[in-house]
Order: structure tokens, then C-alpha cells, then sequence
């Protein structure tokens, strides 16, 4: 009798077992099926990418790309502006103010002008062109329309409302930088995309023209008429899914003419490749810096605002604005902190900060520039 009790007790173990090793197997395949066709996600890193990142890129190994100096996405800094805090929640209890973009109709090849859409979504007049950084004009930073962070203010422009754009440039493939609705949203306007290793993939996979997309590793080059973009270093991280861990690049990006030098960092700590960027491109004029979403647990990924001013000093700007904020709470800081504390520590250093309100166009004529402050009066 215990010889068949053992039997089915062993037989029913050995079915058991089978069935949750048959259901964890078909749960990876279907989760691995999932993220390789889901359109948002990353697309597939193909043997000849990986040949051209090996070739031209001075951060790339083992399939992944790393920082150009030692990093932890997760490490207990320490928060030089501690205790500055304006004490309000992370989304505002109103409407933050916006005003229509007074775009330039016939920018000049001398002109400049910088207009704030929220987050980190720049629109660029330079050179004469229409330049616009990381679109991101979606109601939330997710690869889903039903959870993820969601805006606590609107973009200061729709995707009809923009002009011809002669170039996109992608700082990273975070959501909130990289969206995939904004990109087919606009794709019919803009002529060109510039991007770092790897986002190629991505523009391709969501119907972006092959032909149209100039992918760069750190230090590259190209041309769009008169104005020079150089890809630059950044102290960051990628990924849009559990498994594409820094498989594409991230970057901050130097625009340079004979007339001006702007600057935009991407997502990035303090670090080093301030100070390469500077000795290879001289004094900017205008800086815009990501400074928000920081927290002391991903200090050397993220900018403190004190850092992001000091980013913009050493990069020997005239002018500064910060950015990465008054869109989404990505962090725990008050919604407005990242633009209090730069402002002041502006104020400390003689740094012009340019602080506009949403949708506002500064033109570089229009200068010299100081903080407006007006977000201290909403709560």
C-alpha cells in the first residue's frame, strides 16, 4: 500500500512540476515575444549595429554602451542644496501660466530664439532652421496610454500647431525625451532626425524614413547647412524594458554656427565631460540643462539645479535655462525647487538664467537676461 501511495504521490509531484515548468516557459516566451514586437519598446540591436558602435564609438563594449567615467544608476549622494526646498507638492494645484510662442517666420542665419513646450521639449531657432529637442508632447511618460506618469501641465504646443521642423535631435531614449505618438505625430514635418547610436532603430521600427535619420556616437559630427551639430558626452543610462540596458547611447548635443554656440545637456550627472566638452568647443552662449527629477540616490545620473548652474559655469555660458521639469514628477522634490534653486544659485554665481513661463519664445537680441520668478506665486 505504500509502495502505490508513493507511486501517485511521486507521478503527481512529477506532473505538478512538469506543468509549472511548461507555464513558466511559455510566460517567458510570451513576455520575450511581447517586448520584442511591442512598438514602444526597443527595437532589436542588429550584428551589423553593433559592428558600426564598435568601429566609431569610444564607449562601447560587450554589446552595451557605459559612461566615460566610473557610474551607479543607484548610490547615496549627496544633495548640495539640502534644506532649500520650496515645500509645495510635486504637481502644482493650478494651471502653471502659458503664453503662445512667438516664433520668428523668416529666422535669420544670425537670429537665435529658445521657446520652452515643457519638460525637456526645446524649440531651437538657429542658423535659420527649426530645431526641436525631445519631443514629447504625450499626456504620459509610458509605453502605456492608461498608467505611468502622467503631465500635471500640458505641452505649450500640439503636434499641428508646430512649424516645419528642418531637424529633431534626441538627447536619449527615456519615455519622457523619446515618444513614440509625438514622433508619428510629427513625423510629416520634420525633414531630419539626429540621434544617438541605437535610437535609429527605434524611428525606423515606428515608420520614420530610413533617409531621414543620422545616427552619431560621442564626438561625431554633422552638418545641416551653416550650423555644425556635434554629439557630446552625457553621464547617464537607456532603456525602454527590462532587457535593453544602455543598449543605445545617450548624448548632450553642441550646436555651433559663426554666430552662436547653444548647448543642450540631455539627461546627465555632474561629471568630467563638462570641462572635454569646453576645451574642445570654447565658450557657449546659451546652456540648457537638465536639472530636475534629481534625488540623492541617483546623484551621479541626475543634476542637482546648484550642479546644473555650475555645468553651465564651466562651459564658460553667457546664458542659462534649466529644464527636465514643470511636466511630470518623476522624483520627490517640489515641483518647482529645480527652478528656484537654479535661479538662485544664478544669482550667486552672475549667471543669466533664462527661467520663461511655458510656450514663451526668449530671443537672444533681447538680452541680457534674469530670472522672472513667477512661479513662486502658484502653489
Amino acid at each position: 500500500m505504500k509502495a502505490v501511495k508513493s507511486f501517485f504521490r511521486n507521478h503527481t509531484w512529477a506532473r505538478v512540476t512538469g506543468r509549472v515548468v511548461l507555464i513558466a516557459a511559455l510566460s517567458a516566451a510570451a513576455l520575450a515575444l511581447f517586448i520584442g514586437l511591442y512598438p514602444p519598446f526597443s527595437a532589436r540591436i542588429s550584428r551589423p549595429d553593433r559592428n558600426i558602435y564598435t568601429s566609431r564609438s569610444v564607449n562601447y563594449e560587450g554589446n552595451r554602451f557605459f559612461n566615460g567615467e566610473i557610474t551607479a544608476m543607484r548610490t547615496q549622494g549627496t544633495d548640495p542644496g539640502a534644506g532649500l526646498s520650496t515645500g509645495k507638492g510635486t504637481a502644482p494645484t493650478e494651471p502653471l501660466p502659458a503664453v503662445a510662442p512667438a516664433l520668428l517666420s523668416d529666422p535669420g542665419e544670425d537670429s537665435l530664439t529658445v521657446t520652452w513646450l515643457g519638460h525637456s521639449t526645446v524649440l531651437l531657432q538657429m542658423s535659420g532652421l527649426n530645431i526641436l529637442f525631445d519631443p514629447m508632447l504625450s499626456e504620459r511618460a509610458s509605453p502605456v496610454s492608461f498608467a505611468g506618469p502622467r503631465r500635471f501641465a500640458p505641452p505649450a504646443m500640439t503636434a499641428e500647431a508646430l512649424p516645419s521642423i528642418d531637424a529633431v535631435i534626441i538627447t536619449h531614449d527615456h519615455y519622457d525625451h523619446l515618444d513614440m505618438d509625438t514622433i508619428q505625430a510629427i513625423d510629416g514635418k520634420v525633414s531630419r532626425y539626429i540621434v544617438p547610436f541605437g535610437i535609429e532603430n527605434d524611428l525606423r521600427r515606428w515608420g520614420v524614413a530610413g533617409d531621414k535619420i543620422t545616427a552619431l556616437g560621442w564626438w561625431e559630427e554633422t552638418e545641416i547647412d551653416s550650423l555644425t551639430v556635434a554629439c557630446t558626452p552625457a553621464r547617464h543610462y537607456s532603456g525602454r524594458n527590462i532587457t535593453d540596458k544602455n543598449r543605445t547611447l545617450w548624448a548632450s548635443w553642441a550646436l555651433i554656427n559663426d554666430a552662436h554656440k547653444v548647448f543642450v545637456s540631455g539627461g546627465t550627472g555632474m561629471g568630467s565631460h563638462f570641462e572635454a566638452i569646453h576645451n574642445r568647443f570654447g565658450d557657449f552662449d546659451l546652456a540648457l540643462l537638465d536639472c530636475g527629477q534629481y534625488s540623492a540616490d541617483q546623484a551621479q545620473v541626475y543634476m542637482f539645479p546648484e550642479e546644473a548652474v555650475d555645468a553651465a559655469l564651466t562651459l564658460g555660458a553667457k546664458a542659462a535655462m534649466p529644464i527636465h521639469w514643470g511636466a511630470f514628477a518623476l522624483s520627490g522634490h517640489s515641483w518647482d525647487d529645480p527652478v528656484q534653486r537654479f535661479a538662485l544659485r544664478a544669482e550667486e554665481t552672475g549667471l543669466a538664467a533664462l527661467t520663461p513661463r511655458l510656450g514663451e519664445t526668449v530671443n537672444w537680441a533681447d538680452g541680457p537676461f534674469s530670472p522672472s520668478w513667477w512661479w513662486r506665486d502658484i502653489k
